[in-house]
């Protein structure tokens, strides 16, 4: 509905995030600890310059995200212990129309020397996607849990489309994931009931160590959507269980080494 019309507060039973800057520049978030949140953990909304420091969030429940950058720019997310019920670190840029009509990206985020357990992804990006994000770079982080997923997701749908571009993972050890150590889901939620074209280029994963996971790539796209230049270098899976799936992408595995399990 039209946002002058939009009503919370009491009575409209919406979950709450926790803490969010709403247009702010120079954010500084430090060595808090978050327990049991309600829902999103920690929520930069069309922010500038982002610090996120030392942070300890464990709270597990629905769409309890650790932490999601939304339309921001130049964020560092550093030396933080996520436990969630959904996706650790979210990267967003608006949901369907609302994206579309405040249309800022997320450009510019460095995370590094985090760890991650329980989630549904290590790092996200997606689903609220409209508003598109580039220039994502994780390094230095330790991921491991049976409830992890996966520790690279990028999701959206020709409802919310967005373009995913330049996105770079390095230096990662990963002791055990759920799904696939790389998610890429065009599919999610309407999947192609919808006219905008989701776009994921130019995503380079290299040195990553994995040491157990049902499979290494788990990408979905359509037709009408364009998933290309995914490059996997110099990494090692081990206890590989099932066949990747790769549906209408561009994705290879470059020098690495892949160990099914005994």
């Amino acid at each position: 509905m039209p946002v002058e019309q939009r009503q919370f507060g009491e009575g409209d039973n919406l979950r709450p995030d926790f803490i969010e800057f709403n247009r702010c520049r120079n954010v500084l978030i430090e060595g808090v600890k978050i327990r049991r949140s309600p829902m999103w953990e920690l929520h930069p909304l069309l922010c500038t310059n982002v610090t996120v420091r030392g942070v300890d969030i464990v709270s597990h429940g629905a769409n309890n995200d650790g932490c999601d950058p939304e339309s921001c720019r130049d964020v560092l997310i550093e030396n933080c212990l996520f436990d969630t019920g959904d996706d650790c670190i979210a990267i967003k840029s608006g949901r369907n129309a609302d994206g579309r009509r405040v249309g800022v990206p997320s450009v510019n985020l460095i995370i590094r020397n985090c760890t991650m357990r329980d989630g549904h992804a290590g790092t996200a990006i997606g689903s609220e996607i409209s508003g598109s994000c580039s220039n994502v770079f994780v390094e230095n982080c330790e991921m491991s849990s049976p409830n992890l997923l996966c520790a690279l997701r990028l999701k959206s749908n020709a409802m919310r489309g967005g373009v995913l571009q330049n996105i770079f993972m390095r230096n990662v050890n990963v002791g055990l994931v759920k799904d696939s150590v790389l998610q890429i889901d065009f599919l999610y939620d309407e999947g192609t009931n919808g006219i905008y074209k989701p776009v994921a280029r130019n995503v380079v994963m290299e040195n990553i160590r994995v040491a157990q996971t049902p499979r290494v790539l788990n990408v979905r796209g359509f037709p009408a959507a364009s998933i290309s230049g995914v490059r996997i270098y110099n990494s090692t899976f081990k206890q590989i269980q099932k066949p990747d799936q790769i549906i209408d992408a561009d994705v290879k595995l470059v020098n690495c080494s892949l160990e099914p399990a005994k």
